[in-house]
């Protein structure tokens, strides 16, 4: 799964207290190797090795919350189907 600038993550409670208790993270840099990151309502940034991103998200310690682009996208193509 390639993890894309701009995307947004909620995290988990039992990681939050490893991340300034912040509730989400959006992925700011991406070069293949370390990802870069923000922390939800200003609680700073950071980054880690794209393996250890990968971890967490194996774990369900970040889980993707979906861009309202791709929900409009899904909503055309399931009244499509009904149609």
């Amino acid at each position: 799964m390639s993890i894309e600038i701009g995307s947004r993550f909620q995290i988990s409670q039992a990681i939050q207290e490893y991340l300034n208790s912040a509730e989400t993270l959006t992925v700011i840099s991406n070069n293949g190797v370390t990802i870069q990151f923000s922390l939800g309502d200003a609680k700073g940034h950071g980054s880690m090795p794209i393996e250890h991103f990968q971890y967490l998200q194996k774990k369900l310690n970040l889980k993707i919350i979906p861009n309202k682009k791709s929900f409009i996208a899904s909503n055309e193509n399931s009244s499509e189907q009904i149609s």
